[in-house]
């Protein structure tokens, strides 16, 4: 069974730009379902395409299964099945043993970043860098899936 242990913070924006990035991607993702206790997103990337169900959340924790599919048929599905979409630049930052995922978000979410950490267990250690802020792990309204349906733009 797959498991995902993720926490969830927002960013330091200051701090943020000051950071020299590495190279980020750009990522179309799409739901085709967007149901309090699960989702199914296609996400497309540059060269790779990938369909993912995803459980409720229970702390950081929740059942999750992602596949690899071909990227023009991520296309399509993003195409003709979508209910919902929306796109972010994701970077990759190598901090400690941990990778931390920062998430940039474009159009009607334009202005929010929020960084995810993958880990083992809930209660495993890692480091948090400075440029990191207030961690929004369980406040749904940070979720992608919400994102798409209540986007940031809509919050003030």
């Amino acid at each position: 069974m797959g498991i995902e242990i993720e926490r969830k913070f927002l960013m330091n924006p200051e701090k943020w730009e000051q950071l020299e990035k590495p190279v980020c991607e750009f990522y179309r993702q799409g739901y085709l379902l967007t149901d309090p206790t699960k989702t199914i997103r296609v996400r497309q990337t540059s060269e790779r395409g990938f369909l993912t169900i995803k459980g409720i959340s229970v702390g950081a924790t929740r059942k999750e299964y992602e596949y690899e599919i071909p990227l023009e048929e991520a296309k399509e599905l993003l195409d003709l099945f979508a209910v919902a979409e929306l796109s972010k630049i994701r970077c990759k930052i190598r901090v400690g043993n941990h990778v931390w995922e920062v998430d940039e978000f474009l159009g009607k979410n334009e202005g929010l970043i929020v960084a995810e950490i993958e880990l083992t267990s809930e209660d495993e250690d890692f480091e948090i860098p400075d440029w990191i802020g207030r961690e929004v792990t369980g406040a749904e309204k940070y979720y992608n899936s919400n994102l798409v349906t209540e986007p940031y733009e809509n919050w003030k």
